[in-house]
């Protein structure tokens, strides 16, 4: 049985269930119109899937602004600042952990959202998602303050103390194989990362109400990649208990 025959059982067991298995997909690092760009909107306009894609303020161009003005089924979230990583050398990156002033990141993130608005005006989300998905406990506390009702990282969300005034919905299944090839991971890796998730959320391992999040990387994408998102969003959206959410969806505004 291959990896995508693994797939097609658990959404059958989703079926048998009478129950609906829900993805979301989250693209990260976007700062200018650029051919990777332009080829990832075309893919998520003949898939007609919702995508959310995560952009960097600090380095983002009108380009981009202009590239997405009037793109359908597109939700813009704002990633971090300016994607630089203030840890020393040889320990795991992140722009919001524990080793800055939180005055320092409060700043930067406010200056964030400014830019956000200048490029995007209200068009977009106020959902933060942190460079390495990595933030710190104190850092996410400052989010609400700060004008943000979202927060998205990597791996199941806890089904249990969700901060206050923040909505979670993380991402689970990463295409890209970063300590290696830095190219596709391949099907074995990427579809046991999605068929474990809908497993856990069936027999309630996992938050059930967490749709699976697909994380990609536009700017990194060899042709595997794309190869691979072509064929995954083809296979779930022709699966009757399958559903793709945007994130206008799963990250409303607090009324």
């Amino acid at each position: 049985m291959t990896a995508w025959d693994s797939l097609t059982v658990e959404l059958d067991a989703w079926a048998a269930a009478g129950q609906t298995a829900e993805f979301w997909w989250r693209d990260d690092d976007a700062i200018d119109a650029t051919p990777a760009l332009d080829r990832l909107l075309a893919l998520r306009s003949e898939l007609d899937l919702p995508l959310a894609l995560a952009v960097i303020p600090a380095n983002a161009r009108p380009a981009l602004a202009a590239a997405l003005k009037g793109q359908a089924g597109i939700d813009i979230l704002q990633h971090g600042f300016a994607h630089i990583s203030h840890r020393p050398a040889g320990v795991k990156k992140a722009e919001l952990g524990d080793d800055r002033a939180l005055w320092d990141i409060a700043r930067e993130l406010s200056d964030g959202r400014g830019r956000m608005i200048d490029l995007f005006g209200s068009h977009w989300l106020s959902v933060m998602v942190p460079p390495w998905n990595r933030i710190d406990p104190a850092v996410t506390g400052l989010l609400p303050g700060l004008g943000f009702h979202g927060l998205t990282t990597f791996n199941a969300r806890p089904m249990t103390e969700k901060p206050t005034g923040l909505a979670i919905v993380n991402t689970h299944v990463d295409i890209i194989d970063w300590a290696g090839t830095r190219g596709y991971a391949g099907d074995d890796a990427v579809l046991t990362a999605a068929t474990e998730h809908l497993t856990a959320k069936r027999t309630g391992d996992a938050d059930p109400a967490e749709p699976t999040g697909i994380l990609t990387h536009h700017l990194a994408h060899d042709d595997a990649c794309w190869a691979f998102i072509a064929e995954f969003g083809r296979r779930t959206a022709t699966h009757p208990a399958a559903a793709w959410r945007g994130a206008a969806d799963l990250f409303p505004v607090p009324s």
